[in-house]
This record gives C-alpha cells, structure tokens and sequence, in this order.
C-alpha cells in the first residue's frame, strides 16, 4: 500500500508545525562544519523529527533516507527521501524561497513527491496521475512552459560561486546565451519551473534529499530533470532540470563538452 496526496499534506502539515514559528524568529543557528559554513537549524532537525514519525508510524516497512537524522533501511523496496528545509541560508536569512522536500522512492526511483513552501502556502505535489499545484491561486495542474531556444529561457541557479573549474566555464557559457538569469532561489527554482514560470535550472553538488522530493513534480508536469551525464537524477551530483526538450537538449550540448 502506498501513501496518497492527503498523507502527503500530513506530513507537510507536521513540517510546517515546526518550521512556520521559528522563520523570521531570530532563531539560533548551529555550523555543521569546523571550516566553512554548513548551517542548520533546531527547525531542520525538528520538522524531520515530525516527519519521520508520521512515516514509522503509518508505513513501518518503508526506509528513510534524510538530512539530519540519518538513514534507516535504505535497501527497502521503498524508501522516503527527506529534506527538512531545503534553503536553510535563505531560511536564516528570512527570504522565503526555503522549502520542505518530501520524496518517495521505488526501487531506487522517485515516483512521488512534494515541494512545500509553508510562508507562502503554496504546495507541488506529484504522484502517477501528474503534479499539481495548491495555494493562493487556487488548485491547478501543473504544466511546464513551452520554449523553443535557449535565448528565448530563463535560468535559475542557487549561486554560481559553487561551480569551479569546467563547471563554472560550462555554466558561464550557457548564461551567457539566456534571456534571463536570476540567483539564490534554492528549491523554489525547481516549483517555478514545475509551474511554467521559468525554462532551466542547473545546479551542482546536490545531495540524494535535495532532489528526491522534486523529481517527480518536474517529470509530472511534463519536464526534465537528469545528472549533467543524461543520468538518473536520484543521488544527485550535477543536475540540469529543463521545462522543454528543446531547452535541454541545448544546454546539455554544453555541459557535454
């Protein structure tokens, strides 16, 4: 048996609990890191807590694969993917682009998912029958724009400070040739694209629970989303998500090189 989109909504509801009260909040920040800066927050570790128990509770035999509370059983035929707060520096810095990922997998494949974005209340939910969109502007089907060429996209990438090397010069190249490009959106970049807002994001570095609960909202509403490879996006790496494949198709004729 299987978890539907009203499960879904409870354990985003469980998260929002967690998470809503303390944005904005002054709250205190923990550095994961001895150098560098890898932050997160008494919101990450609880809203996984709330989550996680939801989980044991009602699918025991499913395993857990999230961010700040370990992993549990991750050679189970289905496994939760859980990303508390996705975007913890916007979080702490209270720009409301941070997210609650949530994803569900199947033998190694994502085949459900929610992005949740509890400030504004807007969630993307995905399972077999597509993605849809709830919040402020109602209830909607999720579908990704249309565009035919790569000058005519808008990109989103979370900051090109973490590309380096021949990433950073693949990258360069393809924001060169965009219409538009806009920094530091985190997992919102991927719902906007989800919704038809926006044509292409590529990112590097992402972990398995910074992709899990979005690969099914971008492939629900008719998108793309693989490693820089052509491969599978699951365990994340270099991740190029497109809204069309012709989008993609011109972008990845650069991150081939």
């Amino acid at each position: 048996m299987l978890p539907d989109r009203s499960f879904f909504n409870r354990l985003a509801e469980a998260a929002r609990a967690e998470t809503l009260p303390r944005f904005r909040s002054g709250l205190d920040v923990t550095n994961k890191l001895s150098s560098g800066f890898d932050p997160v927050t008494e919101g990450d570790r609880a809203a996984e807590l709330a989550i996680r128990a939801l989980i044991e509770e009602h699918f025991p035999d499913h395993g857990i694969l999230g961010e700040e509370h370990g992993n549990v059983g991750l050679d189970r035929d289905h496994v939760w993917v859980i990303d508390p707060i996705d975007g913890t520096r916007a979080f702490i810095a209270g720009v409301p682009v941070w997210g609650t990922l949530i994803g569900l997998q199947k033998k190694g494949r994502a085949i459900m998912g929610m992005i949740e974005q509890p400030f504004t209340g807007e969630r993307y939910f995905a399972d077999e029958n597509g993605s849809i969109y709830s919040g402020p502007e109602g209830e909607r089907r999720l579908v990704t724009r249309r565009c035919d060429r790569l000058s005519d996209a808008i990109l989103f990438t979370t900051s090109p400070h973490l590309f380096g090397g021949a990433e950073m010069e693949k990258y360069r190249e393809i924001e060169s040739q965009v219409r538009l490009f806009r920094y530091g959106c985190d997992c919102y970049a991927y719902a906007l694209l989800a919704a038809g807002h926006v044509d292409l994001v590529i990112e590097n570095g992402l972990k398995p629970y910074d992709v899990g609960g979005i690969i099914p909202v971008i492939e629900g509403a008719g998108g793309i989303i693989t490693t820089w490879d052509g491969g599978r996006p699951e365990n994340g790496g270099s991740i190029i998500a497109a809204g069309s494949r012709a989008v993609y198709e011109q972008a990845m004729a650069v991150l081939q090189r």
